[in-house]
């Protein structure tokens, strides 16, 4: 049976694979190395002949784990039993998060949902325990937050049957989002193709400050890239402003990668991800990092000479960056927060808002609720409440337990905040919303204005209706707009 977790013997055995087949590829092309290069070049099925030529080969790479949820999934292990396997061949975890619909609250609407969705959950246990594949039960997390918490390592290559898999490059793994049929070929230990991406490079410098935070560096990179300009391309963030962002600050940026279009996103590996590590349980693992930090970030020459490493560079100064608030129906339609007022006057946008959710893939960890949760008491404090419905979404069970433990729970809850799952939920239109309710069979919802945390926010993506006009932003200004109950009013 194959090892489920990424133990210390695993990783340090993918470093040795790693650290052989990117030598070998250096002899042949001579030149100094991106971090998006030595992982993919470290994960080559022929690292000899393969051909090299970004944007045009399709290389064949053997991934180090794979992940499925459970919309997804049952497609998949139906194909992967018909392959005559007694056990996959990578490491390979299933996650039941994406059928627990958010209505009345976590306890109920998880109970609703292991009665609906009885034969699905059923099936998915019994063909992973056969098989030798993790299983995540419904309401264990959201796949990507538990992946992060336990699974991810630096340096890794993970596909997943699900888009934001990249959040995993918050901890320098290069982790890419695939169909089922691709996810069938590495379990059954063929190897995985994909047009070899060119490499983005986004160099950050400065510091965060004030109400701005890591979401805000994806938003800004949306702005500028729209939803198509990360097509065939990886993301790689370099620089010293990288040190100053958490790893699950740096999840969220990579997370969203997929709303450019990008293949996927990565981040070197430093400290901050080795305390997160270790956070979680994975000391082991941090320290055989960085053993290996030269695998785990790009060549200085690179960094140095970054116009001749990367197909394209970008440059981002945290330290002028603004909080963003990006949409409706669009990720890259950004602007600073100060500006969403006049854009309410100019577009005709609903300015009271009719909902508030934090939460989802993108923003769920523990620093995540901790900002919101802080804002939170402050407002309680002050006899202050959220105006409108308010949803917030743990992203796993540990941080749900952690963030009850630590009062950040009841302090949500104070100023009117509902708990849901710890599961997808709104996010991907898992709502069922009441106040929406149309009169008759014949009129649409009405047209409102909804404020998230969330990563996308196309026309019905939430809720099913065409006329919710979803904006994104960071959770602590998602609070602040639940605060405040419109638009026009400026949190900062």
């Amino acid at each position: 049976m194959p090892t489920i977790e990424s133990t210390p013997d695993l990783v340090e055995a993918a470093y040795t694979k790693m650290r052989e087949r990117v030598l070998i590829v250096r002899e042949r092309i001579n030149r100094p190395l991106t971090l998006t290069e030595k992982i993919i070049y470290g994960h080559l099925d022929d690292p000899q002949g393969q051909d090299l030529t970004p944007g045009t080969s399709y290389l064949q790479l053997r991934p180090d784990r794979v992940a499925m949820q459970d919309a997804t999934a049952q497609m998949a292990l139906l194909q992967f039993m018909l392959a005559g396997r007694d056990r996959v061949a990578v490491p390979t975890t299933v996650h039941c998060d994406h059928l627990i619909r958010a209505h009345s609250g976590a306890d109920p609407d998880l109970q609703q949902a292991l009665l609906d969705n009885n034969e699905v959950y059923a099936f998915l246990k019994s063909v992973s325990s056969k098989f030798g594949i993790g299983f995540w039960s419904p309401g264990s997390g959201i796949i990507h937050q538990v992946l992060l918490e336990n699974y991810a390592f630096p340096g890794g290559l993970m596909i997943g049957t699900d888009s934001h898999t990249p959040n995993a490059g918050g901890l320098a793994m290069l982790a890419v989002g695939v169909g089922g049929a691709d996810a069938v070929d590495v379990m059954v230990d063929f190897p995985w193709e994909v047009l070899h991406p060119k490499v983005l490079g986004i160099r950050l410098t400065g510091e965060l400050s004030g109400w701005t935070s890591p979401k805000d560096v994806i938003l800004k990179v949306a702005g500028i890239l729209t939803t198509s300009g990360g097509t065939n391309r990886i993301v790689e963030y370099f620089g010293p402003g990288t040190a100053s962002l958490a790893a699950t600050g740096k999840s969220t940026i990579t997370n969203m990668g997929a709303e450019l279009g990008a293949t996927t996103s990565v981040f070197p590996f430093d400290e901050r991800m080795a305390a997160y590590l270790s956070a979680t349980g994975r000391d082991a693992l941090a320290n055989i990092a960085f053993t290996h930090t030269d695998l785990l970030q790009a060549d200085a020459d690179a960094i140095d000479d970054p116009s001749n490493a990367y197909d394209e560079v970008i440059e981002i100064d945290l330290s002028v960056l603004e909080p963003h608030v990006v949409g409706p129906h669009r990720p890259d339609l950004a602007r600073p927060v100060s500006d969403l007022a006049s854009a309410v006057d100019e577009e005709d946008y609903p300015d009271e808002i009719s909902a508030v959710l934090v939460g989802s893939c993108t923003n769920s960890s523990y620093e995540d609720i901790s900002r919101a949760a802080d804002l939170a008491r402050q407002a309680y404090s002050r006899g202050v409440k959220a105006k409108m419905p308010f949803l917030v979404t743990p992203g796993s069970e540990m941080v749900r337990a952690t963030i009850e433990r630590d009062g950040l729970l009841s302090d949500l809850e104070s100023i009117g905040a509902v708990v849901l799952a710890n599961a997808c939920g709104p996010c991907i239109g898992q709502w069922r919303r009441d106040d929406l309710s149309a009169t008759t069979d014949d009129v649409a919802p009405k047209k409102n204005s909804i404020v998230s945390s969330f990563n996308r926010n196309f026309p019905s993506r939430n809720d099913g209706s065409p006329n919710t006009l979803s904006f994104l932003t960071s959770p602590e200004l998602a609070v602040g707009f639940a605060l405040g109950g419109s638009l026009s009013f400026n949190p900062v």
